[in-house]
Formats: structure tokens, sequence, C-alpha cells
């Protein structure tokens, strides 16, 4: 429990640093911490600390958290590339999927909610790296996706959400987060929103904020490094 508490106590201070120094309100970013790999006994130690935002990666981790965790004041974000024979079980446990990046899956989304006569919040998930590795609709093809994303009346959108480029070079991380930030702000300029913006972990969660980051996904920092083969 120290550690952890200890934990999240200097990544607040980070957040708060970073948006000072880019001259933001602290309040406006939120901490989200990225749940992949940890127990629910973890999960419970960071609720202790007064923690509430979670994001899953993983349909097969977020059932069981979801189920074990009913009793708890936890509002849950779904993070990672969702397939979409696995929508059934993650509408109606997490309140936002963050990962919306192909039209397929919006529509799987939609009928989901539909049949269940519910509606649910979503980001559009861009990969402004261009990195293979990532999931993401292209920059290019990010209108397309939000034409048709608006069109599902059971969608949300609520903000857009970006992984940083796989460097340890600054310029070449912020140009990931300039970029979503931009389609962000046209997409507001557009319609009239205020809408999120999900970026920066734990490496590369100060140079986010300073690009208007308003959610940072952390895990590492908070819970400590991963089993390389979970």
């Amino acid at each position: 429990m120290h550690d952890i508490r200890s934990n999240l106590q200097r990544i607040h201070e980070q957040i708060r640093q970073a948006a000072e120094a880019a001259g933001r309100d602290p309040h406006d970013v939120r901490l989200m911490l990225a749940t992949k790999t940890q127990s629910v006994e973890t999960l419970r130690e960071a609720l202790a600390a007064d923690e509430h935002l979670f994001g899953e990666n993983r349909v097969q981790e977020l059932v069981p958290k979801v189920d074990a965790l009913t009793d708890a004041e936890i509002t849950w974000h779904f993070i990672g590339h969702l397939q979409t024979n696995k929508v059934r079980d993650v509408v109606g446990r997490a309140s936002c999927i963050q990962s919306i990046d192909r039209v397929s899956l919006a529509d799987e989304v939609q009928r989901v909610c539909e049949k269940r006569t519910t509606t649910i919040d979503v980001m559009i998930e861009v990969n402004t790296s261009g990195e293979a590795s990532k999931h993401g609709v292209a920059p290019d093809e990010v209108w397309s996706l939000i034409d048709h994303v608006r069109t599902c009346t059971a969608l949300r959108i609520v903000g857009f959400m970006t992984i940083g480029a796989l460097s340890e070079d600054e310029a070449t991380v912020r140009r990931c987060f300039v970029a979503l930030r931009e389609i962000r702000d046209a997409y507001d300029a557009t319609y009239g929103t205020r809408s999120e913006l999900s970026m920066g972990m734990s490496s590369d969660l100060a140079w986010a904020i300073a690009e208007g980051s308003t959610i940072v996904r952390v895990g590492t920092a908070a819970f400590g490094v991963r089993d390389a083969h979970a």
C-alpha cells in the first residue's frame, strides 16, 4: 500500500509541475491508472489512495476486474485494441471506449448498444506516430471516421486518444501530441464541443501535458514495471 500511495503522490506532483510549467490548471489534467496485469487487490490499494479512474487494455482482464469491483466507485475506460467480437463484453462495463479506430468497430458498438438500449462515450484513436506497431486511424482518414461515428446515435464522441512515438527524442514524441491536439481543436471548432485529449503515459506525460493532454494513462510509474511475459 505504501509504495503505491507514494508512487501516486509522485505522479500527481509530476502532473502539477508539468501543468504549471505549461501555464495550465493542474485540475484540468486527470490521472487514469492503466490496470493491465494488475490484480484486484492492487486496484483496491489504488482505490484506498483515492484513485477512481481506471483504464484497461484487455477485455479478458476487464471482465473479471469490473465484476469483482462492483462495490467500488470506479469509472472504467477501455483503452486497448478492441476486436468486434469482444464489444459485447465491454459495453455495460466500461463507460468509455477510447480506442475507436475503424468503421467496423463503431458499427458493432452501435449494434450492441441498440440491442441493449444504451449509449456509450467513445474517443477516436489516432495513430499519430505512423508506427506499424500501433493501432489507430491514420490522421488523413480521421475525418471520414469521425463523420461515420457521428451517424452512430448510441455513440458520443468525447475526445481523442493517441500513443506517442516510441522514442526518447522529445521533439519526435511531442509532434504526435501536437497532431492530436490539432485534430481535437479542429473538431471542437467545427462542432462547438470541448473534447478530451487522452495522451501521455509514464514516460512522456509531461510532454503530453505541455501539449494539452487532459487525461494521462499511467501504469508503470504507479504500479512498477510489468512482467515482460504478462
